[in-house]
């Protein structure tokens, strides 16, 4: 007799903070390419892709058919250079190619290394050195960043990097493959992708991911959203992030739907492609999200109806969810992960209740356990006791490429993957987020969560945006501090009401003491917020104060 699992009935609950496997939904053992072959072979005249192309303004429109057709062209030209399993780097913002390449890489059983095109020289060197990559293709121009000249500075001290191609030389390095070869057959447990890491300290890791959890987290997280077959989706986030390159490519593919791929994000231009397209999904990020209902709250853009917004990486308040839903008329689904998960480990549903819609990350995905750990002592947490978030299943990573040590210090002897992201879990599995490992204030002996701070902060009609750290405090250790971000103008006064704000809801040693006002918040590509550099700004004295 099986015990029924906490997601299928009413009735079961948890013990601890500790969600055990459903099984309930199967996995499928598809690859990457293997699942745009079946798409191309099921609908080939759907729409399939819509970008622009590299180094110009036309706009591409590329049916199942035609995205298969060339994405083996650009699998051919691969094997004509490299050998399946070798590591292939592509370093270029969200032009057209950029998902071509990623089909024809898992085509030819490579391993695409995705690059951020704002990387510089050093930070390119290491990237190419750590995943020694035997091949790059890459963008000439990225906004007024000339790339060429940064790869001709690296490329002649790589020795293991073989060959260099220019996406502006896309047409001759299509047509450069042997049309008659045949194509390798991956496995859907071999490695497809390496992401690497964008943290805040250290050099970055290169996480090493499988077909599997690619294409099973793209398929579990759209059908969990209960996204229709056929939708249209618009994709403004980076593409070198798994954000993007997994949930807002491998998601529509696996509905069978249209991927359209924004390079430049802008909020206005956005408003009016998801009209134009008639689009009814809208991948984002809190930054994403908030500049999109800025724009229709200032009146600079009108907002065309959605059925769905997914939002992640980084915690999305209260504020933010209902604005989405009052503006586009969307089921607003927030998203919990990491890359080291392929990225998603949990979501809200629509059928959940307003209060779990707008506090929590909802509950895990199918086919993962996840549990909440003491950080101390690794024992798994009472229920509604905030602890570590810990999760184990297909999705994980397979390694920190070339670092055995770290990857031992994230994934434990029983393999579980500690994210460093704290939350707390209760009896329905429901994951509310309370901030990083690293990110806790601890003020005089207690624990400060700053996430509850800027949630808080994030409900007064004057900020646009707000993050809290920890100053250096001789009395205390630490004390609270907020960098805010002003809607409209700063008007004297601001800051004590936003202290009389803070104290109707918080307890008074979680109020902010320290208070400045920021112009922009250092992000991280993936839309979270870097705080150790509001840290340094704060000691440097470069945040001003807010008055």
């Amino acid at each position: 007799m099986t015990t029924p699992h906490p997601s299928g009935t009413t009735s079961w609950r948890l013990r601890e903070s500790r969600w055990p496997k459903d099984d309930s939904v199967a996995l499928v053992d598809h690859t990457v390419g293997s699942l745009l072959t079946e798409r191309a072979t099921e609908q080939p005249g759907a729409l399939a892709l819509v970008g622009t192309a590299h180094g110009t303004d036309d706009e591409r429109r590329l049916t199942y058919a035609e995205l298969h057709a060339e994405a083996c062209q650009v699998a051919r030209a691969l094997l004509r250079r490299v050998r399946p399993g070798d590591f292939v780097a592509l370093w270029a913002p969200n032009v057209v190619e950029w998902p071509i390449v990623q089909y024809g890489a898992a085509l030819a059983g490579v391993t695409l290394v995705a690059l951020n095109p704002v990387l510089r020289q050093h930070d390119l060197a290491y990237a190419l050195d750590n995943s020694r990559a035997a091949l790059l293709l890459h963008a000439e121009w990225s906004r007024d960043y000339d790339m060429s000249a940064v790869v001709a500075e690296v490329r002649g001290e790589r020795k293991q990097l073989r060959e260099v191609i220019s996406l502006a030389e896309w047409d001759e390095f299509l047509v450069s493959g042997d049309a008659s070869a045949s194509l390798p057959s991956p496995a859907p447990d071999d490695p497809v992708m390496l992401q690497y890491t964008s943290g805040t300290t250290g050099l970055p890791k290169g996480v090493l991911l499988r077909h599997r959890s690619l294409v099973n987290v793209a398929k579990l997280t759209m059908e969990t959203a209960e996204i229709t077959r056929g939708a249209v989706c618009v994709n403004p986030l980076p593409m070198f992030h798994t954000a993007a390159c997994v949930i807002g490519t491998l998601g529509p593919l696996w509905l069978g739907g249209c991927e359209v791929l924004v390079e430049r994000f802008a909020p206005g231009p956005v408003l009016e492609q998801l009209a134009r397209e008639d689009a009814s999904v809208l991948f984002s990020v809190p930054t994403v999200l908030g500049a999109l209902l800025e724009a229709v709250r200032s009146g600079a853009a009108a907002a065309h109806a959605l059925r769905t917004v997914l939002v992640g990486a980084a915690n999305a308040p209260r504020v933010m969810i209902e604005g989405a839903e009052r503006v586009f008329g969307a089921a607003v689904h927030n998203l919990f992960g990491q890359t080291e998960l392929a990225p998603v480990l949990a979501m809200t549903r629509r059928s959940d209740t307003r209060d779990d819609i707008v506090t929590t990350v909802g509950r895990p995905l199918p086919q993962v356990e996840c549990m909440i750990v003491d950080p101390a002592t690794g024992e798994v947490q009472p229920l509604g006791v905030p602890g570590e978030i810990c999760a184990r299943g297909y999705q994980q990573l397979i390694e920190y490429l070339h670092q055995p040590e770290e990857t031992a210090k994230t994934v434990d002897a029983d393999g579980w993957v500690h994210t460093g992201d704290l939350g707390a879990m209760d009896e329905r599995g429901m994951i509310t987020l309370t901030g990083r490992l690293k990110d806790i204030i601890i003020r005089g002996g207690e624990n400060i969560a700053p996430a509850e701070i800027e949630s808080c902060l994030a409900e007064h009609d004057s900020v646009l945006e707000a993050a809290v750290v920890g100053i250096p405090d001789e009395k205390w250790g630490e004390t609270v501090g907020a960098a805010v971000r002003v809607r409209g103008e700063v008007t004297c006064g601001l800051r004590a009401e936003l202290e009389r704000h803070c104290g109707r809801w918080l307890a008074p040693y979680k109020v902010p003491q320290h208070w400045y006002l920021a112009e922009e918040l250092p992000v991280t590509p993936s839309g979270k917020v870097q705080k150790f550099k509001l840290t340094e700004a704060a000691a440097d004295g470069a945040l001003p104060p807010l008055p």
